[in-house]
């Protein structure tokens, strides 16, 4: 079985040395993905009166988007996830996630763990996802 890694033009690039997502026969891999923009920057957090302002709502929102965009540049979706496990910095946050998650899955969706971390790689970013999709016969990641 050959495998393929790959870089998706417009995301954010990792911060090591790892892909976005690597296809192994009819599975896509996708490295842990947060939140973060292109421009280093991260969606779900502002300066509101000097103060600074985590939103875990539209942090998941974001990372999900990522690894959908992600996806589709494998010739995937969301819809062809089989597996997800999610990271969060405070379990204060899981109804949060949740209902966003639940935005975008139902019950027929990918399955999921979700476990809570000490940190993640910059202090701003309170999620972080992995996932796994299954996409038979498509060969160009």
């Amino acid at each position: 079985m050959s495998s393929q890694s790959h870089l998706v033009f417009g995301k954010a690039k990792p911060r090591g040395r790892f892909p976005h997502a690597k296809r192994a026969g009819d599975f896509i891999y996708v490295s842990g993905t947060s939140s973060r923009r292109p421009d280093d920057t991260f969606v779900g957090v502002d300066v509101i009166d000097g103060t600074k302002v985590l939103d875990v709502s539209a942090q998941t929102r974001a990372v999900i988007e990522n690894i959908r965009d992600i996806l589709a540049d494998a010739g995937a979706g969301l819809g062809d996830l089989v597996q997800v496990t999610s990271y969060l910095v405070d379990m204060a946050d899981f109804a949060a996630y949740n209902a966003v998650y639940a935005e975008f899955f139902t019950e027929d969706g990918p399955t999921r763990t979700t476990v809570a971390v000490h940190q993640l790689p910059h202090p701003d970013l309170l999620i972080e996802i992995q996932a796994v999709a299954y996409q038979p016969g498509d060969t160009h990641v």
